[in-house]
C-alpha cells in the first residue's frame, strides 16, 4: 500500500515579506501625511500618494493565503485566523474602547450615550470607530468565511475568469467613507446600519485586490510578465493618479484604488525581480523583515499614537496648507508625524512582547499582533 506524500512546507517568500513591510509603512503614511484643506489641489495630491495603501495590504492577503492553501482545511484556518487575527484585534481595542467611553467627543465617538456593552458590540464588529483603521479586521473575516468557497472556485477554474469584473467593480464603485459627523442625526440602529455598509462596501470594492493577489500567488511567473512591461504600467499609474487628483478636486469621483493596482504590480516586479540583490544588503533587508513581521501589530496599534501627537500639538489630522512657506513647514510637521508614530508603535509593541516574553507567554502574537 503506497503512503499519502507530506506536502512540503513552504516558506513565506522573501520579496512578499518585503512588500508587507513596505505597505504597512505606506498605510501608516496614509494616515499622518495627510495635508492641505479639503477644497485644495494639495490635499487631493497627497491623499493619492500616500492613502490606498490598505490595497497592498488586501493583495497581501490574498497572495499568502493561495501561497499556503496547499494545507488549507476550513475548521484549523478558522482556528488560527481566530488567534492570530481576531484575539489581537480584540486585545489592541481596548485602549480605543476606553477612549470612546471617556473621550467620547474628542475621540469622535457617535455611540455616546449607548449602553457600554452594546458599544463595545459595535465597535467590535465594524472597527471603525474605536481604531479607524481596524475596519479592515471586520471586512477581512469576510474573506476568512469565503475562504472554501474561493478555493472551490479557483479550482474549478472559475474564481480569476471574474477578476475583469472584479476590476470594473472596484473601479466604478468606490469605497463608502463614513465620518461621525456624516451620522450625527441618525438614531443609534441606523448608525450602525452605516457603519455595517462602509464594511461590507470595503469588501466588495477591494475583493479584486485580494483574488489578484491569489491569481499572482498561482501564477507567479506572471510577476515577472509585468516587470517586462513596467514602464506601461508606471505611465497608467501616473496617468490615473492625474485623472483621480483632477477628478476628487472637482467633487465628481474619488477613488484611490485605481493607481494603487497599478502600484502593486510595479513594486512586486522590482521586488521579486532583484530579490536576491536585496538579500545581499543583509541590513536593509533584515529591517524590512522586522517591519514586515511587526506589520500587523503597527497596524493595531498606530491610530493611538496618531490621535495623541494631533492632541500634543492641536493639530487636525488633515493639516492645512496657507501658503509656499507653510507648506515646507507643513511637510515637516506631517513628517515628523509619521516618524513618531511609526517609532513609539515599534517601541511600545518592542516593550509589550518583552514583557509578555518575560512572564512566560509564548505566543504574544494572539494579544498583539506580534
Amino acid at each position: 500500500m503506497s503512503e499519502t506524500p507530506v506536502k512540503q512546507k513552504k516558506e513565506i517568500l522573501n520579496y512578499i515579506n518585503v512588500f508587507r513591510g513596505l505597505a504597512i509603512l505606506l498605510i501608516i503614511a496614509g494616515h499622518t501625511m495627510q495635508m492641505g484643506g479639503k477644497e485644495s489641489w494639495l490635499h487631493n495630491i497627497s491623499f493619492e500618494v500616500f492613502a490606498g495603501g490598505t490595497a497592498l495590504f488586501i493583495f497581501i492577503s490574498g497572495f499568502l493565503f493561495q501561497h499556503l492553501s496547499y494545507k488549507f482545511e476550513y475548521k484549523n484556518y478558522m482556528k488560527k485566523k481566530w488567534t492570530n487575527v481576531i484575539l489581537p484585534y480584540i486585545f489592541t481595542a481596548i485602549p480605543g474602547i476606553l477612549l470612546c467611553f471617556y473621550l467620547p467627543k474628542a475621540y469622535g465617538n457617535p455611540f455616546e450615550g449607548l449602553n457600554h456593552l452594546a458599544q463595545i458590540g459595535i465597535f467590535l464588529t465594524t472597527g471603525r470607530v474605536h481604531n479607524v483603521p481596524t475596519w479592515f479586521i471586520p471586512m477581512i473575516v469576510i474573506f476568512f468565511f469565503f475562504s472554501y468557497i474561493l478555493l472551490y472556485l479557483e479550482k474549478k477554474n472559475i474564481l480569476y475568469k471574474l477578476l475583469p469584473l472584479l476590476f470594473f467593480i472596484t473601479i466604478f464603485l468606490p469605497r463608502m467613507d463614513i465620518e461621525p459627523e456624516y451620522v450625527v442625526n441618525m438614531d443609534y440602529f441606523h448608525k450602525y446600519i452605516a457603519y455595517l455598509k462602509y464594511v461590507i462596501s470595503g469588501f466588495i470594492h477591494f475583493s479584486s485586490m485580494y483574488v489578484f493577489g491569489m491569481y499572482l500567488s498561482k501564477y507567479k511567473e506572471k510577476i515577472d510578465i509585468f516587470y517586462s512591461k513596467r514602464w506601461f504600467f508606471i505611465f497608467l499609474m501616473i496617468l490615473t493618479s492625474v485623472i483621480d487628483i483632477y477628478l476628487s478636486h472637482n467633487g465628481v469621483y474619488t477613488n484611490g484604488t485605481v493607481s494603487k493596482i497599478f502600484l502593486t504590480v510595479i513594486v512586486l516586479g522590482y521586488l521579486k525581480h532583484y530579490d536576491e540583490n536585496i538579500k545581499q544588503h543583509v541590513r536593509i533587508n533584515n529591517w524590512l523583515d522586522i517591519t514586515a513581521k511587526y506589520s500587523f501589530g503597527l497596524f493595531f496599534i498606530h491610530w493611538y499614537f496618531f490621535f495623541l501627537f494631533n492632541k500634543l500639538f492641536s493639530i487636525p489630522k488633515v493639516i492645512p496648507v496657507n501658503s509656499l512657506y507653510n507648506s515646507i513647514f507643513v511637510l515637516g510637521l506631517v513628517s515628523s508625524r509619521f516618524l513618531f508614530v511609526l517609532t513609539t508603535s515599534f517601541i511600545t509593541l518592542y516593550l509589550i512582547k518583552s514583557f509578555l516574553k518575560k512572564i512566560k507567554v509564548e505566543n504574544t502574537r494572539k494579544y498583539i499582533g506580534v
